[in-house]
C-alpha cells in the first residue's frame, strides 16, 4: 500500500495519558469505596467546574504575556481569564463563598474529578490525574483537623489498604512559621521566601536533608542539569529550620511536647505545639493511635494552608519485575486553610481538609495485589461457529444478561483460534461454543479460561493436552446459566 503524505502521527499530549477498561473499571470501584467511607462520616457529593475565573485561583494568576504559568489558561469572549482546575479546593472556596447563606455551617463535602497542571511532565508525573477531597468549612477549631486525620485512616483502609501499611501523618504550619518569623522571615514582604522554604522542606523524602539543605541555601542542581533557586538563608537560619524534623518521638503526645519546649519562642510556635497535643489526645481517644502519627518532618507545600497539615503515607514495599524494591509514599494529603474562603468575603471562614490522589493510590495497590487477583474481569464471550445461526449466538448471551452475567457475542470475521485470542485478550472468564453437533443435540461447550490458563502451564505434551481438554465442559443448553454461574463462583 503506497504511503501517504497526509497522514497525522497519533500521539498522545506530553503529560497527558489514555485510560483503559481495566483501570477505568479499577478507579469506579475506588471511588465508590471512598464516596461510601465519606458518606459515612456525614459529608454529602459536590461537583464544580473544571474552569474557573482565573483570579479565584489565587498565587496562580497569569499575565497578559505569560498565561499559563502554573495553570492552563484562556480568555473568554468578555476577555476575562479562565483557567482549568488546579486543585478542588479553591473551586470550594469559591463555591462556599457564592452560596454561604443557604449552606450548614460547618460544611462538609467530597468531590472528585480530574485537576490540571502546567508543570514538566516526568515519569509517574502527569498534567492531568484525579483527586478525590473531602472538606470541613466553618468548624473554627482542630477537632475537625483531627477528625479529618481519621476519616483518611478509614478510607485507606476502605479501599484496601490493610491496617499497618499506612500511617496518616500530621504536623502544623504554625511551628514552622514561628521559626520564620524568629529567623526574619515573618511579613508580607518575605511570603515569597517562606513559600520557598515549605517547598524545599516538603522534599525531604526525594531529596534527603542534603538536597533539602542546598533549597534553603543558594539553590539546587538536578541530575538533568536544571537548577532551581533556593530560599537563599544561611547556615544558621538554615540548621534552625531543619531543627524541627528531629523533634519526633516515640508517642504522638511526646512529639508535641518536644516540639513545644523546642518552638515556643515565638506565640505562632507555641500555638501550633498546643493544637497538635490536642490533636494526639484526640486520636488516641478515638482509637487511632499507630494510625494517626504526629511527625515534624510534614509540610505541604501549597501556600494556603495555615494550621494542622496532613499527609496519607503507604509504608509498605513491593518489588518490580527486576526485584527492586519500590515505596510509593504520599497518596494524599491536606490540612487547614482558614484564609482561603476569605479571599472572596469579609468574614474569615475556617476550613479544613484533604485530598486524594486517586491515580497514585490505584497504582500502589494493583501492585500490591498483583495481576493474578485482577485476571479475569471481562465479559463471557459467547462464540460464533455458523454465520448462519449468529442468531443463536445473540439468544445465548441475552440468557446470560438477563441473569445479570456481562456477556457479548464475538462479532469479528474470524475463526475459532482468532476467537478464543480475543476472549483471552478481552479477559474473558468464560467462552460459550456451540458447533453444529453441540446444536443438535441441544448442548452448548463452557471453556473456563483461567482454570484453562492453570492446567496449561502443567501440560507440557500437545496429545495431552487435546485428549484432555483441561477446564471443558458440554451442558445441556438449559443449563447455560446455571452453568456459567458456577465457573464464576469457581473463580471468585
Amino acid at each position: 500500500m503506497a504511503s501517504r503524505s497526509d497522514l497525522i502521527a497519533p500521539r498522545s499530549p506530553r503529560g497527558f495519558a489514555d485510560r483503559g477498561a481495566a483501570e477505568l473499571k479499577a478507579v469506579r470501584e475506588m471511588a465508590e469505596a471512598i464516596r461510601a467511607t465519606y458518606e459515612l462520616w456525614g459529608f454529602e457529593g459536590l461537583e464544580t467546574p473544571v474552569f474557573e475565573y482565573t483570579d479565584a485561583l489565587g498565587k496562580f494568576l497569569p499575565d497578559q504575556d505569560r498565561p499559563n504559568a502554573g495553570v492552563f489558561s484562556l480568555q473568554d469572549d468578555d476577555q476575562q481569564w479562565m483557567s482549568l482546575r488546579y486543585d478542588l479546593t479553591a473551586p470550594l472556596a469559591r463555591f462556599v463563598a457564592e452560596n454561604f447563606q443557604r449552606l450548614p455551617k460547618p460544611y462538609r463535602s467530597y468531590r472528585f474529578g480530574p485537576v490540571f497542571r502546567n508543570e514538566k511532565p516526568g515519569p509517574g508525573r502527569f498534567r492531568q490525574f484525579l483527586q478525590f477531597d473531602a472538606d470541613i468549612v466553618g468548624a473554627p477549631n482542630v477537632t475537625a483537623d483531627a477528625e479529618m486525620c481519621m476519616m483518611m485512616a478509614d478510607t485507606l483502609e476502605a479501599v484496601g489498604v490493610k491496617r499497618g501499611d499506612y500511617v496518616i501523618k500530621v504536623n502544623n504550619r504554625k511551628i514552622l512559621d514561628g521559626v520564620m518569623e524568629a529567623i526574619g522571615l515573618g511579613g508580607e514582604e518575605n511570603a515569597g521566601r517562606r513559600l520557598t522554604v515549605l517547598r524545599a522542606i516538603d522534599k525531604l523524602d526525594r531529596l534527603g536533608p542534603d538536597g533539602v539543605r542546598a533549597l534553603l541555601g543558594a539553590g539546587r542542581k538536578d541530575e538533568s542539569g536544571d537548577f532551581t533557586k533556593g530560599a537563599g538563608l544561611d547556615e544558621a537560619a538554615a540548621s534552625r529550620v531543619l531543627s524541627i524534623l528531629e523533634a519526633k518521638r516515640g508517642s504522638n503526645e511526646e512529639t508535641a511536647a518536644a516540639l513545644a519546649e523546642a518552638f515556643a519562642e515565638t506565640a505562632t510556635g507555641r500555638e501550633g505545639a498546643e493544637e497538635l497535643a490536642t490533636i494526639a489526645k484526640l486520636v488516641d481517644a478515638a482509637g487511632y493511635s499507630g494510625r494517626v502519627s504526629v511527625d515534624p518532618a510534614v509540610v505541604r507545600g501549597l501556600e494556603y494552608y495555615t494550621g494542622p497539615v496532613y499527609e496519607a503515607e503507604l509504608t509498605f514495599t513491593v518489588h518490580d519485575d527486576e526485584d527492586r524494591p519500590i515505596q510509593f509514599g504520599s497518596v494524599g494529603g491536606g490540612g487547614r486553610y482558614d484564609g482561603l474562603v476569605g479571599r472572596f468575603m469579609a468574614e474569615n471562614v475556617p476550613a479544613t481538609g484533604f485530598s486524594i490522589g486517586v491515580s497514585r493510590l490505584l497504582a500502589a495497590l494493583s501492585a500490591l495485589k498483583g495481576e493474578e487477583e485482577t485476571r479475569a474481569d471481562g465479559p463471557v464471550v459467547v462464540l460464533v461457529m455458523d454465520r448462519d445461526r449468529i442468531g443463536d449466538s445473540m439468544a445465548q448471551a441475552k440468557r446470560l444478561r438477563d441473569a445479570g452475567i456481562t456477556a457479548e457475542v464475538y462479532l469479528g470475521g474470524s475463526g475459532m483460534k482468532a476467537q478464543m485470542k480475543y476472549a483471552d485478550r478481552r479477559r474473558s472468564p468464560c467462552v460459550v461454543i456451540q458447533g453444529s453437533d453441540e446444536r443438535e443435540k441441544g448442548e452448548v461447550t463452557l471453556k473456563d479460561l483461567v482454570a484453562g490458563a492453570a492446567a496449561a502451564k502443567a501440560i507440557a505434551d500437545r496429545a495431552e493436552w487435546t485428549e484432555s481438554r483441561p477446564a471443558q465442559v458440554t451442558v445441556a443448553e438449559d443449563r447455560l446459566v446455571e452453568e456459567v454461574k458456577a465457573i464464576l463462583a469457581r473463580q471468585a
